[in-house]
């Protein structure tokens, strides 16, 4: 788990393909490596990587068909920034809120606009999440733990203060970008919820969704 406070900014070193699959060496910049070990994770981006490797100037990790399938990971140079957040421990200062660095999808960058001194950000998100986009939420961008400050239809907007956008990637995000973005977990638990004795049914593959059941009419 994390807390989507970033730690450092640290950018992707080398990219190697390995079959449909990646290996990434990233430079950690900043981040104390000094307690991390082969096996821990570290959200990079946003995502939860495994660390396989360390190195002089940071670690190693890999990335499935399917993290690349699910992030803009897929679209990354060498190069590229990186956010980066070691797991919390349970003595950290929860100033965020839970993140699993469980990406579920990507967004777009749709506005850009300088307000005083912070950047007020418009983004939009696949439809299918708009449901767990509420104002004055949380959400995960990059694996930036930000608020939402207003909301219409699958599109949401962000207000980032000065220090946010000198500690991250964010003040590089440009109209037409595309971000990592992680929906609250609890809203996720309580979808899941909600669904009560149902959740048990199988529907064939992809399992039965809250959407199925409003196709079925349950939720009329």
């Amino acid at each position: 788990m994390f807390t989507g406070i970033i730690e450092a900014v640290g950018h992707i070193q080398k990219i190697t393909p390995k079959g449909g699959d990646i290996s990434l060496t990233v430079e950690s910049g900043k981040l104390d490596l000094a307690d991390v070990k082969l096996g821990d994770s570290i959200a990079t981006n946003g995502v939860c990587l495994t660390v396989v490797e360390l190195t002089a100037k940071g670690y190693v990790a890999d990335l499935s068909g399917e993290t690349l399938q699910r992030t803009a990971f897929a679209t990354y140079k060498a190069g590229q920034k990186v956010n980066l957040e070691k797991a919390m421990l349970p003595t950290t200062r929860f100033g965020g809120h839970m993140v699993s660095g469980h990406v579920d999808s990507v967004a777009t960058v749709v506005s850009r606009t300088q307000t005083g001194r912070a950047i007020e950000f418009w983004l939009e998100a696949p439809a299918e999440l708009a449901k767990y986009l509420a104002e004055k939420g949380s959400v995960t961008i990059d694996g930036i733990s930000l608020t939402i400050n207003a909301v219409d239809g699958n599109r949401f907007k962000l207000t980032i203060v000065p220090h946010t956008a000198l500690e991250t990637t964010i003040e590089d995000f440009t109209v037409g970008y595309q971000v990592n973005i992680e929906v609250d977990v609890i809203a996720r638990y309580l979808e899941r919820l909600m669904m009560g004795d149902r959740a048990a049914q199988q529907s064939g593959a992809g399992g039965l969704t809250m959407a199925k059941l409003a196709e079925s009419g349950f939720l009329r």
